[in-house]
């Protein structure tokens, strides 16, 4: 394999890795239940596609081609994290979940 390749797949993976971490830590570390929804719906998101971007061209390189697993993944993944965070806050603020500043649900409904 080429070398400048390996270097961009070590790249993407330690960039994924990391964005991984953040979004871990943040899902973790963050106070309200509407901070934590942004760890695993936009770190952990692009951490997984570039993981999953250096697999794609991991196997490119080695001559097996793009796999449909891969695009499936990432496709499946692009589409339904924003979606299903979206619902999870809207879904909290019918409800009225507190805050950190202690409002409950829609600050713009009161």
């Amino acid at each position: 394999m080429n070398p400048i390749a390996e270097y961009l797949v070590a790249a993407l993976l330690l960039l994924g890795g990391a964005f991984t971490l953040v979004g871990a830590i943040g899902l973790a570390r963050l106070p309200d239940f509407f901070t934590r929804l942004h760890g695993p719906t936009k770190a952990t998101t692009l951490g997984v596609g570039a993981i999953m971007l250096s697999s794609v061209l991991y196997f490119s390189c080695r001559g097996e081609g793009i796999g449909i697993s891969e695009v499936l993944i990432t496709v499946f993944l692009f589409m339904t994290a924003p979606v299903s965070a979206n619902l999870l806050a809207k879904a909290a603020m019918h409800i009225g979940v507190a805050t950190m500043d202690g409002t409950e649900g829609n600050p713009w409904e009161q």
